[in-house]
């Protein structure tokens, strides 16, 4: 539970040297979100930021897994990781282990909204970096990574431990939330070659010079001297990267996104946008190593342009899911991996996402399981029923929207709304939070009682309920 910052590496090698399992967590998580993930994987150990540490004396039930709390900071008096750290021997013992042994978990969400350990195994970050990091961005020792995504995520522990680890390059840490001005301070203190960034972020930092732009009277020169003049190649993953947004990012920068798909499961990106290969709004072509096939509902190849279900294989995919059994059958079929996203590949060979199988949203290049949201909504005293889907915003981005059914004591206002919005707020992780919310009279269910969300995905213009103008 550790902040990006240099012990991370220090904790992360030294378990995996020593034959323990790392196991790295979302920072941005509230206090029944640890107390889940600790009980969940029975870690013995935990390490944590001293910033972090608030959360965990903030868990109400009990902890009776762990046993060790190991605290980073930088008082010495407070903390004894440093006198330990400073007195250690400096021999290290390497536990003897294969390629096939387990070397760490990530915590990945699912459409039940309790997040699944997905374990790994050693060889995964050693296939991630050859395949994706050495062979499609030839990255070398003398590259610099920046990363806005964090190490607890499987994109951002490949870009900014994994990949310039491989090759000895260097890696850009911030412990602090990415955001449009500090990203840029880095790039303009750092100058690094390769950028790895998510579209809502790509997007705020487009907002953010466009505005500074107007304010200052200036017109931007893609090929004059700007924070991005070191870097040639920005990366983008986590969510699909709209084709407006790709080309208002080259005409400003003259530097190309290129967009792709990756997943907890198979550790990183395996379906890219290549230099030299770039078709906007698509993800791309499969990472060398990488074998693809789209499938119907009977398991059977479709034709091109056909959308079915996107299966991948390769020698990164996780080994099975933690203490959940049914979860990793119906995932892990075999060689192949089920990534539950719905794809179509057009005449050039370039897959193009139509996406979930399921109802979970990508926010931020982060997964949100609206069963989670729509829980912590049931529990405001005017919410009767609710529902909560992927809308997109002005930018073509998707967030959280929840429809709403008031209790009779309430009805539609603009204040119930900024109040749920709140209660929101209040009770889930920030990048959860349902971003709009509509007051409806009914929410459509199917005969057995179950929400139909796909219904409330469609156009107002198309929905078959009738919605009032809020």
């Amino acid at each position: 539970m550790m902040l990006d910052e240099p012990q991370f590496f220090a904790v992360f090698w030294g378990a995996m040297k020593i034959g323990a399992i790392p196991i790295p967590v979302n920072t941005m998580l509230t206090a029944d979100d640890y107390e889940y993930l600790l009980n969940d994987s029975r870690a013995k150990a935990l390490a944590i930021s001293e910033e972090l540490v608030p959360f965990i004396n903030n868990i109400k039930g009990d902890l009776p897994y762990l046993r060790d709390m190991i605290v980073f900071s930088e008082d010495e008096a407070q903390v004894p990781f440093r006198h330990r750290f400073n007195n250690a021997s400096p021999i290290l013992n390497t536990e003897a282990t294969i390629k096939d042994d387990v070397g760490f978990w990530l915590y990945s969400s699912g459409s039940t909204g309790s997040p699944k350990g997905t374990v790994h195994s050693q060889y995964s970050p050693v296939v991630v970096s050859e395949r994706f990091a050495q062979k499609v961005l030839g990255l070398t020792e003398n590259d610099v990574c920046l990363s806005a995504a964090r190490l607890f995520f499987a994109y951002g522990i490949g870009n900014g431990m994994f990949f310039p680890m491989s090759v000895g390059a260097a890696t850009v840490l911030n412990p602090n939330r990415p955001t449009p001005e500090s990203i840029f301070n880095l790039l303009k203190r750092f100058r690094p070659t390769i950028f790895f960034g998510v579209p809502t972020l790509y997007g705020q930092m487009l907002d953010y010079k466009e505005r500074q732009d107007r304010e200052n009277g200036v017109s931007p020169d893609p090929n004059g001297n700007h924070e991005l003049s070191s870097v040639r190649i920005c990366v983008s993953a986590g969510e699909a990267l709209p084709e407006d947004l790709y080309h208002r990012w080259k005409e400003r920068f003259g530097v190309s996104i290129l967009d792709g798909i990756g997943s907890t499961e198979m550790l990183h990106i395996f379906v890219a946008n290549q230099p030299g290969d770039i078709k906007p709004g698509s993800s791309g072509k499969p990472v060398p190593g990488y074998e693809l096939k789209i499938v119907d509902d009977l398991g059977l190849e479709v034709s091109n342009g056909e959308i079915g279900t996107l299966l991948v294989k390769g020698h990164s995919a996780a080994q099975y899911y933690w203490r959940n059994t049914e979860k990793t059958r119906s995932t892990m079929k075999g060689e192949w991996l089920d990534t539950g996203d719905k794809y179509y590949i057009d005449e050039g060979g370039y897959y193009w996402c139509a996406g979930r199988s399921d109802d979970m949203i990508k926010v931020g290049g982060i997964w949100v399981s609206p069963l989670e949201v729509e829980s912590c909504l049931l529990q405001h005293p005017a919410v009767l029923e609710c529902a909560v889907v992927g809308h997109p915003d002005e930018q073509g981005l998707i967030k959280p929207k929840a429809f709403v059914v008031p209790t009779e004591e309430h009805t539609y206002s603009e204040g119930l709304t900024e109040e749920l919005k709140k209660w929101a707020l209040d009770n889930l992780a920030k990048y959860k939070y349902p971003r709009w919310i509509e007051i409806v009279p009914e929410i459509p269910k199917s005969a057995t009682g179950k929400l139909q969300r796909y219904k409330l995905r469609k156009t107002d213009k198309d929905r078959e309920i009738a919605l009032p103008n809020a």
